[in-house]
């Protein structure tokens, strides 16, 4: 690719003899070269930085990509802005400078920091229990659900987990910006990643694509949020492309002439309507769809996919409050809670409880009898699936943690059930239940 241009120029300036060879040794060229003789930015600087940094060499690139040299920063790295530049660096006659450090208002900015969290808690009023679940959600990387009918604030509260999220570490942030990097240019540092597709996306769009497979959404949210909205709305291969990396938190693109493989250790947040019109189960307006309608639309999201989602929860008009009411929580100290339940679960298991495979479920999220012949009841009531009652596990081991409490009690059990409400989506027995359609019927069309 055209990343090979300086490279290829410095190569044959050495071979006709107008650049001394001794120079040019060991250092690393990236750069698309113009016909003025102006050197070009090319994708993927931050992971080709990094790698020469681990090999201790030198490297030169276009003054172009100096935000993303100046957040890995170090004496390694030199900025040209044209092929003159480098020809007179690597002949003595001047030297290249070193990349300026990082603006603190990009490099630096964290939750706690004004403006990098300008989406807040206070301004939700009501909705104590999407609330509760986004607090959970955040603090065991739990995967969410929001239900209800159109106006009630799912896109709202959905748009406030990442500023829950706890602060990104330098490696979490330069594997962030290094994806950032290969899909065209760093535009946030230590920000968690907020991706909000639109429901016409692709596949390819989603989970990344192309003849140089390229990363995407899911890619570009690693180790932040990405945000579906009127989720039964993406088309079933797009929505099922997502099982796969929901629970490895990886992607491998395989095309022709290439394998790829690519971080995905987002966090979901979906939101959907429960019918089609939207008002089924709504108190102040009445539902104009049928029983079959309703199931239809709720079986395109697949059961498969909501297995891999651990909290499902219902946000109805009855959950808003006044506009007058001023006691709802800030976003500050419920990313504290967060935090400190973040550090329990990593000291503990060291990876957050969503992530927690079969041996760590058996270890660290084990009942008491109560709870057991709670969960058991609840599965046969609602008919969970054996990775539907491993979610249920996670999220009481998460609401125990939030509490600091080594030992889960009966009451997170009932608890992390309460948040996993598959009982409201109709494709899982609702609407049978508000219809008055037999069950077996129902348990027909399911099949």
């Amino acid at each position: 690719g055209s990343g090979f241009d300086l490279a290829i120029a410095v190569a044959i300036l050495v071979a006709s003899g107008q650049v001394r060879a001794a120079r040019a040794a060991g250092v690393e060229f990236m750069g698309e070269l113009a016909f003025s003789g102006a050197l070009r930015r090319v994708p993927g600087l931050i992971p080709a930085l990094l790698r020469a940094r681990q090999a201790g060499r030198l490297t030169i690139v276009p003054t172009t990509g100096t935000v993303e040299a100046s957040l890995l920063g170090g004496d390694r790295i030199r900025l040209a802005g044209e092929l003159r530049d480098v020809v007179n660096h690597l002949n003595g006659t001047a030297e290249l400078p070193a990349p300026p450090a990082a603006e603190p208002g990009f490099a630096g900015a964290g939750p706690e920091q004004p403006g990098a969290a300008a989406e807040d808690l206070a301004d939700v009023r009501g909705h104590a229990g999407a609330r509760r679940a986004l607090e959970v959600a955040a603090a065991g990387g739990h995967h969410l659900l929001l239900v209800g009918p159109p106006g009630t604030g799912k896109t709202m509260l959905a748009r406030r987990l990442a500023g829950l999220l706890p602060e990104l570490t330098e490696s979490e942030a330069l594997e962030s910006a290094a994806i950032q990097s290969l899909a065209g240019g760093v535009l946030e540092f230590r920000r968690r990643p907020f991706r909000a597709p639109h429901h016409t996306a692709s596949a390819a769009a989603l989970v990344g694509g192309g003849g140089n497979p390229r990363p995407g959404e899911i890619s570009l949210a690693h180790r932040g949020v990405l945000f579906l909205d009127e989720l039964p709305e993406f088309s079933r291969p797009v929505l099922e492309a997502l099982r796969e990396p929901l629970g490895t938190g990886q992607i491998t693109i395989a095309r022709a002439l290439r394998t790829v493989e690519y971080p995905a250790e987002f966090q979901l947040v979906a939101a959907m309507n429960p019918c089609p019109c939207g008002y089924a189960g709504d108190r102040e307006q009445e539902c104009r769809c049928t029983p079959d309608q309703i199931r239809r639309y709720q079986l395109k999201v697949s059961g498969p996919l909501l297995d891999r989602v651990d909290l499902v929860v219902s946000v109805n008009r009855g959950g808003m409050a006044s506009a007058g009411d001023a006691r709802s929580e800030p976003s500050a100290p419920v990313r504290a809670r967060v935090a400190g339940a973040v550090e329990r679960q990593f000291r503990r298991s060291g990876c957050l409880n969503g992530r927690l495979p079969a041996p760590g479920l058996r270890t660290h999220c084990a009942f008491d009898a109560g709870g057991e012949a709670l969960l058991e009841a609840a599965s046969g009531r609602f008919a969970l699936s054996a990775r539907a009652q491993d979610g249920i596990r996670r999220v009481a081991r998460t609401l125990a943690d939030l509490g600091g409490c080594d030992v889960i009690r009966t009451a997170h059990v009932a608890e992390a059930i309460s948040l996993r409400a598959d009982r409201q989506l109709g494709s899982r027995g609702l609407s049978r239940r508000e219809s008055g359609e037999p069950a077996q019927a129902g348990n027909r069309a399911q099949g």
